[in-house]
């Protein structure tokens, strides 16, 4: 059945709205642009041109069942780049360009002092991928746990021209991995395993559980990763954490009994303690 660009779009908004979906007609406009290879001056351009649209309300169908809409339409974008994701992978967030931008701040570009990027539980690669995209004379290497995570972000490094400057491997944090980083940055499981249950469904029914819980506070992940990073960085290395809310406290006192010190913390926009950064405690580098 043919309809027009315009009575598709509003057909979609309406059922999204009527399961309750936020932001009902942005999402419809993502799904028609998706379908179509359209933007949204594109959709607005053609708005009546008839079209047909098969896959729409199977599409309509597995958003109103909350299934995340990255991963009906296969891409998410992170720090401008687009990424391809699956349920193998946590979807990119805005909330963690923080670490980015935290590391331009802390380690401009222009300075030459990052030549090798850690991603630890790399997922789709974005964190690792954005960097390279900044500091273009740099390479590094991206670790997941799960074999499908390392696999996917091996592709979105091809298709954002970047293959030749990024490795990835499937393995246990960085207990694989001998070599010395000018910058690490990782995004680990952070959710208590108590909080789990009352995540929204988007999150909680289909996001992989072991990209988000962290056993019972949360720390399970920053326990582990924190002990290895004296033997990860370089003399002026930084490495970069996310943080959980209210976990800025928690995840910096591990830092002195592990031979670091934490240089300071970013926010989000939302006014949030997102991003922790850590250095080798025999380095004096100024807080920021």
């Amino acid at each position: 059945m043919s309809e027009t660009i315009r009575g598709a779009l509003n057909r979609a908004a309406s059922a999204l709205a009527a399961a309750e979906v936020e932001s009902p007609r942005a999402e419809a406009r993502l799904m028609l642009g998706a379908l179509l290879g359209l933007d949204a001056t594109g959709l607005l351009r053609d708005s009546e041109r008839e079209v047909t649209l098969p896959l729409l309300d199977e599409w309509i169908t597995r958003r109103a069942k909350r299934e995340p809409l990255a991963y009906i339409l296969g891409a998410r974008e992170f720090w401008g780049l687009s990424f391809a994701v699956t349920p193998d992978t946590l979807i990119p967030r805005p909330d963690t360009e923080t670490l980015i931008e935290y590391a331009l701040a802390l380690r401009p570009p222009t300075q030459g002092m990052v030549r090798r990027v850690l991603d630890l539980g790399t997922g789709t690669g974005c964190l690792l991928l954005a960097a390279l995209h900044e500091y273009r004379q740099a390479t590094g290497l991206g670790i997941d746990r799960m074999q499908g995570a390392a696999a996917l972000a091996r592709r979105n490094a091809v298709s954002l021209g970047m293959a030749d400057r990024a490795a990835f491997c499937a393995g246990d944090w960085a207990f694989c991995c001998a070599d010395r980083f000018d910058l690490v940055l990782s995004n680990p499981p952070y959710i208590p395993d108590r909080d789990m249950e009352g995540l929204m469904a988007d999150v909680r029914d289909y996001e992989p559980a072991s990209a988000l819980a962290a056993g019972e506070g949360g720390m399970e992940a920053y326990r582990r990763i924190i002990p290895s990073l004296p033997d990860l960085l370089t003399p002026a290395g930084v490495a970069i954490l996310e943080l959980g809310i209210g976990q800025e406290d928690g995840v910096g006192a591990l830092a002195a009994p592990a031979g670091l010190r934490v240089i300071g913390c970013r926010v989000d926009l939302g006014g949030i303690a997102r991003a922790l950064a850590l250095g080798l405690d025999t380095v004096g580098l100024s807080q920021e």
